[in-house]
């Protein structure tokens, strides 16, 4: 599309974000939350709505819920009720989910994110709200029949729900970013997209610059990566200007977004709100969250992403950089803070870890939580290369390989074993230093007539042949002493 007629557009988004909470049973009864696991085994008589059976409230729930209102400086509603939305879908067994309409337990709120540019931007909330999720239809490629999952039925579940405030499809993907985080840190759900348990849909609308009026909304469904969807909101946007263009109407609807090809396809008209019929939960009494339960709530909020940010700006002075990658899990952040109370190195222990550690895990593809060097042996590692009892490229190359397979060795012990200690006793680096002198006395000439950089060469040839024994700085030093001597003889 040509960037003179995207120009004459706003792009306007909301998001609505589901997260399955990470409570043992779910939200009205005692069946197992569990993922996977056989077909219909976590689906008792609650889920399946048997004549009879009465729901019971999920009380971890209610404080999930309300440590994520907190998350996201929310107005905390203290009084609420459930209410039923009837609709009827063949993985909804009651015929109605339970949910939060007019009483929705997070109100308003924002969440903080990062532009393109960098610049802080406040998403708002609307609100909130806990409800239960519905089973899984399941549909088998060239079968006419549809095959229906209870397990899912009935699991707790919040939904975000953002203003129409979005303005690009970055923004979006970030704030779906920030949202995982911010669930993964309060432990309250995995934020496992893969697996469903953090899914989002997009209401996306186009209206022309200096318009007062939203354009015709359409609604993305179930979406389960940052990446798709950014390419769904980049892909309906051009869609709904194209039409605008031609002159033709953008109807408001329901579409699914295709991984395979980045488009989106229609699924349902919505030209007309659904007609759920909300009204109050008979079986299920009126929530009042006491003043007491309110500040057990408060007081069990671990340190939020944004928080950390600043102390590891503040207190260990680290760059924003360094400070943004370190606090993008909770783990890697805690190991950080244990590891600089062993080592005061706090640069260098942010370099270990988004470095030589970051590429392990990565290459064996495992978190921080499961890395078997504890924070402690990874400082001792750290002090042998700040006293220069060896250098950094031993210490990466040779030592920490070994350390990650032996977590408990001990590390100065087998350095001297191997005799990795490092060198700065002049007699040791001068005979060393001599040899090569005497060896390329080309490149002295060559240095003697200003080409200063071939000393990097002869530092090469040092650090060779000492095997990574000699001190980079006291060698240097010297072999700089001995060939500007050379040179004004």
């Amino acid at each position: 599309m040509e960037k003179s007629v995207r120009d004459k557009y706003v792009l306007v988004v909301g998001l609505e974000v589901h997260a399955q909470l990470l409570t043992k049973s779910k939200i009205f009864n005692s069946d197992e939350s569990v993922y996977g696991g056989a077909p219909n085994t976590h689906a008792g008589v609650i889920t399946l709505a048997h004549p009879g059976t009465l729901p019971k409230l999920n009380k971890e729930a209610v404080e999930c819920a309300t440590k994520m209102g907190l998350a996201c400086h929310s107005e905390i509603s203290r009084f609420q009720i459930f209410d039923r939305k009837n609709y009827f879908y063949p993985d909804l067994p009651k015929g109605y989910q339970l949910t939060q309409d007019r009483t929705p337990i997070c109100k308003g709120g924002y969440i903080s994110i990062k532009s393109k540019e960098g610049h802080p931007i406040n998403i708002e909330l609307n609100r909130i709200h806990l409800e239960e999720d519905a089973g899984k239809s399941i549909h088998h490629e060239n079968e006419s029949d549809t095959l229906v999952d209870f397990n899912r039925a009935g699991v707790a579940l919040i939904e975000i729900v953002t203003n129409p405030v979005i303005k690009t499809s970055e923004d979006a993907a970030n704030l779906l970013f920030e949202i995982r985080k911010l669930v993964r840190y309060l432990d309250i759900c995995d934020g496992n997209m893969e697996e469903g348990s953090l899914r989002c849909d997009a209401n996306v609308s186009v209206m022309l610059k200096g318009a007062k009026e939203l354009g015709k909304k359409v609604e993305v469904k179930n979406m389960n990566s940052f990446r798709h969807v950014q390419r769904a909101i980049d892909y309906e946007t051009e869609r709904q200007i194209e039409l605008l263009e031609r002159g033709e109407p953008v109807i408001s609807e329901t579409r699914t977004y295709n991984v395979n090809d980045g488009k989106t396809y229609g699924m349902r008209t919505k030209e007309e709100l659904n007609d759920y019929r909300y009204f109050p939960d008979p079986d299920l009494s009126p929530l009042q969250i006491s003043d007491e339960w309110f500040e057990k709530i408060k007081a069990s909020m671990p340190a939020l992403p944004h928080e950390l940010h600043e102390k590891f700006v503040t207190h260990y002075h680290l760059p924003e950089y360094d400070a943004h990658l370190l606090t993008e899990t909770k783990e890697m952040a805690a190991y950080f803070e244990v590891l600089s109370s062993f080592s005061d190195q706090y640069k260098e222990n942010s370099n270990w870890l988004m470095g030589p550690v970051k590429s392990y895990l990565n290459e064996g593809n495992i978190e921080i939580q499961d890395f078997l060097v504890t924070p402690a042996k990874l400082a001792e590692l750290i002090s042998l290369v700040s006293t220069k009892q060896i250098s950094h490229k031993v210490a990466v190359s040779e030592m920490f390989p070994r350390l990650a397979k032996t977590p408990q060795m001990d590390i100065l012990a087998v350095a001297q074993e191997l005799n990795l200690i490092q060198v700065s006793d002049d007699s040791f680096l001068t005979e060393i230093i001599d040899k090569v002198i005497q060896e390329f006395p080309a490149k002295v000439e060559e240095f003697k007539k200003g080409k200063k950089g071939i000393s990097a060469m002869f530092m090469g040839e040092i650090m060779k042949r000492s095997k990574g024994k000699a001190d980079p700085k006291a060698a240097n030093e010297l072999l700089l002493r001995k060939l500007n001597e050379i040179g004004h003889r």
